[in-house]
């Protein structure tokens, strides 16, 4: 068993350090503070402004949230760690080949006012095998099979339209109380962090978007989802001449959900 320990650009997997796996089990949720550069920042933002406003000007394989300099995101040194560390197999990991996917990714660019207050998730290390909104645990090791990576290309502040989080709740035997119906519930735990962090959960807590009431800046955000390389939740399928144009390594975050004989 051998885990991917470079990225497609030569960079190498960051160091979880014990605090940091031990915030991410107890908690469903982990945040990366100013990974990105200035320069990283700016580039990206200025992508994801042209994708929405004039998505047409771009090549057809570039309109999505993987494209251009988007897609350097999809398997960032920090995104390779987390996912060796929760959701990759280890038998179907290489130094050619991810062993975990990317099946889902999107572009969030909301203004003041915009809103997508909506509870979902939550009591995944009760959920069925069928069901990849699930988290398992050993000793010492996690498995959080579906866990979001949120890319803030804006600062966001708390109490101004970030994730929020029913922090604990991926381990919870109860359903969410009805008072979390309210978005201003003292239940919902938010963060705050600088441009370019990125935040990690598994799609197993209790999870919503929220009204987001910055007058200053907009929600700009890349939300990518990965899962095991067995399994599958969402329907999206990135273009195939995108893929095509990707390096060996980056196109294994893409090949298709089976077990048996799926290591690159």
């Amino acid at each position: 068993m051998t885990m991917t320990e470079k990225n497609s650009a030569g960079k190498s997997a960051i160091t979880l350090t014990e605090e940091q796996k031990y915030l991410f089990d107890t908690r469903g949720w982990l945040l990366f503070p100013s990974v990105l550069t200035d320069t990283e920042i700016s580039e990206m933002k200025d992508y994801c402004y042209r994708l929405r406003q004039d998505g047409a000007s771009l090549p057809l394989h570039e309109r999505s949230s993987i494209g251009g300099p988007l897609l350097s995101l999809a398997d960032h040194p920090v995104v390779l760690a987390m996912m060796n560390e929760f959701v990759a197999d280890p038998h179907l990991s290489s130094e050619t080949g991810y062993g975990f996917r990317l099946e889902n990714s999107f572009l969030a660019l909301r203004k003041a006012g915009d809103t997508n207050f909506g509870p979902h998730g939550g009591g995944g290390l009760l959920s069925h095998g069928y069901n990849s909104h699930l988290y398992r645990q050993h000793e010492n090791s996690v498995y959080a099979g579906l866990s979001r990576a949120v890319w803030g290309l804006n600062p966001v502040k708390k109490g101004e339209g970030g994730t929020k989080f029913l922090t604990g709740s991926h381990k919870a035997a109860f359903p969410a109380p009805a008072s979390t119906q309210d978005e201003h519930s003292p239940l919902w735990e938010e963060y705050e962090c600088p441009a370019g962090s990125v935040l990690f959960f598994t799609e197993a807590i209790t999870h919503t978007g929220a009204k987001w009431t910055n007058t200053e800046v907009d929600r700009v955000a890349i939300f990518n989802c990965y899962n095991s390389i067995g399994s599958r939740w969402h329907q999206w399928e990135p273009n195939s001449d995108a893929v095509a144009t990707m390096s060996p390594l980056q196109r294994s975050l893409f090949r298709p959900v089976c077990c048996q004989d799926n290591l690159v």
